[in-house]
């Protein structure tokens, strides 16, 4: 329903479409991952809608999912198991590096994004799954100039729409936490902040919104990016 996350979801699929993927979505029938209910401590809701989606992926007898949101990921990864729902899951920047390591995928070597490219790490991708590098490895292999922020990896900053917090009001304090992370970001000098979830693309962009930036720094999922290099090739 997100325009932004709309717009992933388009560079993702013609990232598909050029390794020759055979995909599919479940459209009306998909719903919520239960992720921000079970957060939230409506354990009872999660279980509603994961039972819902498990019934329909097993009717279509799907076998991998890939999600190109960390909480979707990790949530059909590590929870739905336990309900029943037994799928191959993949983050989309692990797919994506997949697909270029068996050959699928061919990204032009020639030329590379302009400036400084910044990674903000999700938590439920870094510290939730272990998942660094794919993202890393991406942004590399298509010629990015790519540094890392003083608080990255294990140690990343949350964007601040972690545990549900996007759906309630910020608690009392000095600053928004997404704020401290965008500024945080904003002090390296890049052109671009790459991320590889769709609430941390709300939060940061809305930081570089606050910060007067959103001329000068574009906030990027890594797909759009690497979908930027195929359309220039």
């Amino acid at each position: 329903f997100d325009d932004r996350a709309q717009r992933v979801a388009r560079a993702f699929v013609k990232l598909l479409d050029a390794a020759g993927v055979k995909w599919g979505i479940l459209g009306t029938e998909e719903t919520c991952t239960g992720d921000p209910a079970k957060r939230a401590g409506n354990d009872f809701l999660f279980q509603m809608l994961a039972f819902q989606n498990i019934q329909t992926l097993q009717a279509y007898e799907v076998q991998e999912i890939v999600a190109t949101c960390p909480h979707c990921f990790n949530t059909l990864k590590n929870e739905y198991p336990q309900l029943g729902g037994n799928f191959r899951v993949w983050h989309h920047t692990q797919y994506l590096l997949h697909l270029i390591e068996q050959g699928r995928l061919k990204l032009p070597q020639n030329g590379s994004p302009n400036g400084l490219t910044v990674f903000h790490d999700p938590c439920y991708l870094g510290r939730g799954n272990g998942e660094y590098e794919a993202p890393r490895q991406l942004l590399r292999r298509v010629g990015a100039r790519l540094q890392e922020p003083p608080r990255h990896k294990d140690f990343a900053l949350c964007c601040g729409a972690g545990g549900a917090q996007m759906f309630k009001e910020p608690e009392p304090g000095k600053k928004d936490i997404n704020i401290e992370r965008t500024e945080e970001l904003l002090g390296l000098g890049p052109q671009r902040i790459a991320v590889g979830c769709p609430f941390c693309m709300t939060m940061i962009r809305d930081g570089v919104k606050h910060a007067g930036k959103e001329q000068q720094v574009e906030v990027l999922d890594i797909a759009e990016i690497l979908a930027e290099k195929l359309e220039k090739s």
